[in-house]
């Protein structure tokens, strides 16, 4: 087994994804069937700089030549062979963002990351403007905000693009993007598969009078679909991604996609009715529309899968945080008592009692806002446990109402698309670190979106692996093979999962939960005024 896959890797019959975020960029090479073969990562921590969250240009180059020396080390290490061609590569990374180029393909300011609140306002007006919701983090917001704040870089723009359009470039010399990560630039026609040309046009009308040197259209990213080649490795970006020089250019890259693109394939949600449910730190749900949405709603975003169909995505800025807090706090008491639990234990031990607790929390209410959450209106992070002194407490009831806590975002927006708008959901898929103790987390998100829920073994592998099989995807489709066909065919076919569906006493128990939680968001918001 081993021999033959050192012929792969010799003869260069290998696909590389690479993808970057916020704490980690990883990297995994896999064969002809999308099997990971080795991997590699490079830890690395955005910096606070001047009042931006940002990366510099060092970093991005430094901690991706690392991940790929370690990738390369891996190989060597398993299979006794040098990396010195792949078949086809993918980059991805965490979406949106600002970064400007002028004609000299010099960074005008540094890049601000998704992190970045300060374009609100510019995001706010654009909303007004499109009828559509622009959210702050999208990269035509940073660029308002810029004008509007008068910034002087503005006037020298030639290109912009994010993280990954970056790399790509660097790798590649073209400057283009996936229709997924487009569309967290400027909105994207569902029609013509391009930025929408009437949006664009208003855009142009609205800063006319700032005498701008440029039409919007002309400094984004050329778009391209999954399937479609994206460029070549040149010398130059060989030498980018491996000093040593043993790699060699030519290498095939697909579309560059962002974060939650990579996972839509990673977790074999890209079709119609379908979805995934990323829960760790943050927590979003993507879902796979049939039709666009009867209006606009800010706790919505609306994206596309990396074919350009249309995604309604709701994400909340915490999930897991004040959990792990609070699993942290029994941890300390254990050790008090003379008794070490190991931390998987310790969250088996205290989800599972969970189980036991009612269905409705016993009374017990959770706010798990360690920062700010859009979508309920709470504008800073205060964590709140509240009861009254009829309600049922114990340990039970208390871990589950933090559990339910941890979707209780996720919960408010996704009612505004399954109960408002009708949106007609069969699966979704789970991943992260929410779902590692056996079916807990699972059954909760049944109850919470009404729908089965599957967590798949392979769903741990994460987004390096989505732009893998998308770079893949590239060299090794039949004619006309779809993205759907080629996920469920060649790369999902026999995997093993897990699917449960909603339980009705859950489903009635988590309703009146999210009743009571709803009700109670007043609490949270007096503590952000009356608390500091």
């Amino acid at each position: 087994m081993a021999n033959n896959i050192k012929q792969l890797i010799e003869s260069g019959k290998t696909a590389l994804g690479i993808e970057f975020g916020s704490t980690r960029i990883k990297a995994i090479l896999v064969d002809e069937n999308n099997v990971p073969i080795a991997s590699g990562a490079h830890d690395w921590e955005n910096r606070y700089e001047n009042g931006i969250w940002t990366y510099s240009l060092e970093d991005i180059r430094n901690g991706i030549q690392d991940c790929y020396a370690k990738m390369a080390a891996d190989v060597k290490e398993r299979y006794g062979a040098a990396v010195t061609a792949i078949g086809a590569i993918g980059i991805s990374a965490m979406m949106h963002g600002y970064m400007v180029f002028d004609k000299e393909d010099k960074l005008l300011v540094p890049f601000r990351t998704w992190r970045n609140n300060n374009a609100a306002p510019a995001a706010q007006k654009l909303t007004e403007l499109f009828g559509y919701h622009i959210p702050a983090r999208w990269s035509v917001a940073h660029l308002y905000q810029a004008i509007l704040n008068g910034e002087e870089h503005v006037q020298s723009i030639a290109f912009q693009t994010t993280l990954e359009g970056y790399v790509h470039w660097m790798l590649t010399g073209e400057k283009v993007i996936g229709i997924g990560e487009a569309s967290g630039m400027f909105p994207v026609d569902m029609q013509t598969k391009q930025y929408n040309a009437k949006m664009l046009a208003q855009f142009d009308a609205l800063v006319a009078d700032k005498k701008l040197p440029f039409r919007l259209v002309d400094i984004l990213p050329k778009i391209l679909l999954a399937g479609q080649e994206a460029g070549r490795l040149t010398e130059q970006g060989a030498k980018f991604l491996d000093p040593t020089g043993k790699l060699r250019p030519g290498s095939v890259l697909c579309p560059p996609e962002g974060d939650a693109g990579t996972g839509m394939v990673a977790t074999n949600s890209v079709k119609k009715r379908t979805g995934n449910v990323s829960a760790g730190t943050s927590v979003f749900a993507m879902i796979v529309l049939e039709k666009e949405l009867s209006k606009a709603y800010d706790e919505i975003d609306l994206v596309t899968t990396p074919v350009g169909d249309l995604v309604a995505m709701v994400h909340c800025n915490n999930c897991t945080s004040d959990l792990n807090a609070w699993v942290d706090l029994f941890g300390e008491f254990a050790r008090l008592s003379g008794r070490e639990i190991s931390k998987p234990d310790l969250y088996n031990m205290l989800y599972f009692e969970s189980e036991k607790g009612d269905k409705d929390c016993g009374g017990l209410l959770a706010y798990n806002y360690v920062s700010n959450e859009h979508i309920t209106h709470v504008d800073e992070g205060r964590p709140l446990f509240v009861r009254t002194s009829e309600s049922r407490f114990n340990l039970a009831n208390f871990m589950r109402a933090n559990l339910y806590a941890a979707l209780g975002v996720l919960k408010v927006g996704c009612d505004i698309l399954l109960k408002v708008e009708g949106v007609k959901l069969d699966a979704i898929t789970g991943h992260g670190g929410l779902f590692k103790t056996e079916r807990v987390g699972q059954s909760y998100l049944a109850a919470a979106i009404g729908a089965p829920v599957t967590v798949m073994k392979t769903a741990g592998e994460g987004g390096a692996w989505g732009i893998a099989i998308l770079a893949n995807y590239v060299i090794t489709k039949e004619a006309g093979e779809t993205l759907e066909s080629y996920l469920d065919n060649k790369v999902f076919a026999g995997q093993e999962g897990v699917t449960l569906a909603p339980d009705p006493a859950n489903v009635a128990g988590f309703e009146a939960f999210a009743e009571r939680y709803v009700q109670g968001l007043p609490i949270v918001r007096q503590a952000v005024k009356d608390l500091h």
